[in-house]
């Protein structure tokens, strides 16, 4: 086993783990706080994808700057989606098989749409940094760097550098307003959130929406690290929940730790042994964290 090439697989583990994080970020906040099983959430990343890939293609916007822009957008789409399940579901008690057909719908409904709309073709965008690694991309003052990490692609970098920033702005806002602690708090007592004049269905469709907001910035990154089609989302379905039990329900620092974590083992093991081990190994290591630690790694917020 070569060092260098150890260390290649953790690095290159480490940058996948932060765009896991990504496109977990939302699932934890929909399934680990609000107890909502949003199977659908990976199909709104592609549509984030797509709306990345439209303003790239079209008016020549960076990719990321695109999913930005689209965060007002997937905001009210997460809040119209939100508010149709309360009313047909969960207000009825029913939020449980049926709610969870409800989201089954919404994936199958947006990956047809998606094929309809703009076919099965891989579609990707176009930025300077894409197909460069970061020495070429700091130029001479890349010269200067150890080649592992000069030799770092900017396609996994950037994602992860975004992912690992908008996870800090989205625990700032947790921590320190009003609207965040009542997110965190709506899943362990609405009546006391009451209380304090607070309406717990106001909090709960602010939260989702913001689950959903985050998908415009994963699927901006997704793009980027690979091209995309429609049925995409789905390879992502197993990892997202995966994650989120392994770091801890509704722990945003464990989905951070898992998602780390798991693109580490899935990274060492394609470098090693293959790429059709990668997913078997992982959820092995999902299957050895529940039996000996149930709650997950920092346990349920």
């Amino acid at each position: 086993m070569s060092f260098d090439l150890l260390v290649s697989a953790l690095i290159a583990g480490l940058l996948l783990g932060g765009f896991y994080a990504a496109v977990t970020v939302g699932i934890s906040i929909s399934f680990g706080i609000l107890d909502i099983v949003n199977i659908a959430h990976p199909g709104f990343i592609i549509l984030g994808s797509y709306f990345a890939y439209l303003l790239n293609s079209k008016f020549g916007i960076d990719p990321i700057l695109a999913g930005i822009i689209a965060l007002p957008a997937f905001y009210a789409l997460g809040a119209a989606v939100y508010q149709v399940y309360y009313v047909s579901f969960e207000r009825r008690g029913k939020e449980a098989l049926a709610g969870l057909a409800f989201f089954f719908g919404l994936l199958f409904i947006s990956e047809v749409l998606l094929v309809l709309g703009v076919g099965v073709d891989y579609r990707y965008v176009q930025a300077g940094y894409i197909d460069q690694n970061l020495g070429k991309f700091l130029g001479a003052a890349g010269s200067a760097l150890p080649k592992l990490i000069a030799e770092l692609p900017m396609r996994m970098l950037v994602p992860c550098v975004g992912s690992l920033l908008m996870f800090g702005a989205l625990l700032a806002f947790i921590k320190r307003t009003f609207i965040g602690r009542a997110i965190m708090a709506v899943a362990q007592d609405q009546l006391a959130l009451q209380l304090m004049a607070a309406d717990p269905i106001r909090i709960k469709r602010i939260a989702f929406a913001i689950s959903i907001a985050t998908a415009a910035l994963a699927g901006a990154f997704l793009i980027i690290i690979q091209p995309v089609e429609p049925s995409v989302g789905r390879e992502y379905i197993g990892r997202v929940f995966a994650i989120c039990v392994l770091g801890g329900l509704g722990s945003l620092p464990g989905t951070i730790i898992g998602a780390m974590l798991l693109g580490v083992v899935e990274s060492i093991t394609s470098t090693f042994y293959g790429p059709s081990w990668a997913p078997a190994v992982a959820f092995g290591l999902l299957l050895l964290t529940l039996a000996f630690r149930p709650s997950g790694i920092l346990g349920r917020q």
